[in-house]
């Protein structure tokens, strides 16, 4: 007996209004007149409710073995052949659905992303090269400095400051850096500055046997190490900046170049293109 009938049985045989007995038996009047409103309904909950158009699990398990038995044919080949052997009578987008919730039709997915899982530090010398360029501002005219540092030894391979820096340029300093370790075969990891993502440079890194990852863009942890030989030279309190200067000093002393910005015209860059190498 539900508590609906319950209730009208004993308020019919002893004249009490519905009111008391639902307070006396603690239960809210809302939720009492819900029940009689929906006396005599299905509960109909918000789980999924059995239709008679599903299919069995036994028909789900035949569809899977069916398409491991013929893995080079599609969903919808798959249908009317499991047809025709008289396997199982689905519908083409039932079949895929029963396929891709099994996993069958992922054979092309992409590897998920490793990005914020942490850089993978290298075992051992010339295993990762790092490159980088910065701009610095010599008596009102812009110069490059290009470093290329490794990236288990911080030792810096190879750099080169020069008026300009095209791909053409950055290419050479890669092959200067090659000459001196000739039987380095290292992971050329860069920014996606412009000398980076530029065909020929790609080409490069192909004939010369190299792999070449370039940093995400606006993802500080693979700058860091990018920028630690080569920081930007506007932020006067970076902790580096007192470590480029012998470098900068070599540099302005080999183009003869004067450290102080004066105000006449500045000196053109055709005149003052030159190397310096450090090995």
């Amino acid at each position: 007996m539900s508590v609906v009938d319950f209730v009208h049985r004993l308020s019919e045989k002893t004249e009490v209004p519905l009111v008391k007995f639902v307070k006396w038996l603690g239960i809210a009047r809302a939720k009492f007149y819900e029940w009689r409103r929906r006396y005599g309904k299905l509960n109909e909950h918000n789980g999924k409710t059995p239709r008679d158009h599903w299919i069995e699990p036994w028909e789900r398990q035949a569809i899977v073995d069916y398409f491991d038995t013929h893995p080079l044919e599609g969903y919808r080949r798959l249908t009317f052949m499991m047809l025709d052997d008289d396997v199982v009578a689905v519908s083409p987008a039932t079949a895929y659905r029963v396929l891709r919730a099994a996993g069958r039709l992922d054979r092309h997915r992409p590897k998920p992303s490793k990005k914020g899982t942490g850089f993978v530090q290298p075992l051992g010398p010339h295993v990762h090269w790092h490159i980088d360029i910065a701009v610095i501002t010599i008596a009102r005219v812009y110069y490059y400095l290009c470093s290329v540092l490794d990236g288990y030894s911080r030792y810096v391979v190879h750099w080169e400051f020069l008026d300009r820096m095209t791909e053409a340029d950055v290419e050479l300093i890669l092959q200067r850096a090659l000459e001196v370790h000739p039987g380095a075969h290292p992971r050329v990891i860069s920014d996606n500055g412009s000398q980076f993502i530029a065909g020929d440079f790609r080409r490069f890194i192909d004939l010369a046997g190299l792999t070449h990852v370039r940093t995400s863009v606006n993802y500080p942890p693979g700058q860091r190490q990018d920028r630690a030989v080569s920081p930007d030279p506007r932020q006067e309190h970076h902790p580096r900046r007192h470590a480029r200067r012998p470098i900068l000093g070599a540099c302005v002393g080999a183009l003869g170049l004067p450290l102080a910005c004066d105000r006449g015209r500045p000196r053109s860059r055709s005149r003052v293109r030159g190397v310096c190498r450090a090995g």
